[in-house]
């Protein structure tokens, strides 16, 4: 593993400074994260990875074990800081339900996309295939950074997340597919969609059905006859897979039902490596 400096190339050789240095990223800085088989020959996915509220995104990347999973599939990743609020917790200025509970002035959806560019000057980038997952906040913060830049984020996964309620909140550019995640007995984020900071959220089913109506697809959400077991909390194969039918070419939307799975779903091995592989297998069409 390689770690490398917001504007460094993690190679060692002295550069001229980034822009990232002293321009608008300058006080909020971020590591990339850089698999050792990069040598800059051919362009690698880049993933954005969102923490909790009251998280940091190193936390998020070592209980997720990114690192190791990012090394095995050749992929660089940013795993950068929300703002510190009033009560000393990190949260991300997403949606209007979370989780900006003290209204601070912080621009979350641009800092996002200007740490991509950089990455992207800094590396060779696969601008087809740059992808984020986020959870609880951060997965909100995916689904603004969706909303709001399209052009640039193939696809994301929303783990206890939510989209805007208005659909006309949201305006993406192109089509973006996605996974949502989400449990049943979930009481901090509610599946069936509830209120925050003064502010109402859909249903998990309706953010997907939601993104379905801004890509285009012609079908609905219905399951696919899979389940797995997701959640080792829960016993059985407690997660319903289904899936949106007539999407774009290379669109996919899926929404994975956790019976009985909280908040703080405790993931079997195979589903963080299987949601990554999911976002690399949907590069923009």
């Amino acid at each position: 593993m390689l770690l490398a400096s917001a504007c460094g190339g993690g190679d060692g050789v002295d550069e001229a400074p980034s822009p990232a240095e002293a321009g608008p990223l300058a006080d909020r800085p971020y590591e990339v994260h850089v698999p050792p088989s990069y040598d800059g020959s051919e362009a690698a996915p880049l993933l954005v990875l969102l923490h909790g509220y009251g998280m940091t995104g190193e936390e998020l990347a070592y209980i997720y074990d990114v690192s190791a999973l990012a090394d095995e599939r050749g992929v660089l990743y940013v795993a950068p800081d929300g703002t510190v609020d009033a009560d000393g917790e990190r949260f991300w200025n997403a949606t209007d339900a979370c989780c900006n509970a003290g209204g601070i002035d912080v621009d979350d959806s641009g800092y996002l996309a200007a740490v991509i560019a950089q990455v992207a000057s800094d590396y060779r980038v696969d601008e087809d295939r740059v992808v984020a997952l986020g959870v609880s906040n951060g997965a909100f913060m995916a689904y603004r950074l969706a909303c709001d830049h399209a052009d640039t984020v193939a696809a994301i996964v929303s783990i206890a997340g939510a989209t805007y309620l208005d659909p006309q909140d949201c305006a993406p550019s192109e089509p973006v597919s996605l996974v949502e995640v989400h449990g049943t007995a979930d009481e901090i984020i509610a599946f069936d969609g509830g209120a925050n900071i003064d502010a109402a959220y859909p249903s998990a089913p309706e953010s997907v059905a939601a993104w379905a109506a801004y890509d285009g697809c012609e079908g609905s959400l219905a399951p696919t006859g899979e389940s797995r077991d997701a959640d080792s909390s829960v016993p059985g194969d407690e997660t319903e897979v289904s899936a949106v039918s007539g999407c774009p070419t290379g669109i996919g939307l899926e929404l994975w039902t956790v019976e009985g799975g909280d908040h703080t779903m405790d993931f079997q091995p195979d589903v963080v490596p299987d949601l990554i592989d999911f976002l690399l297998a949907h590069p923009r069409s």
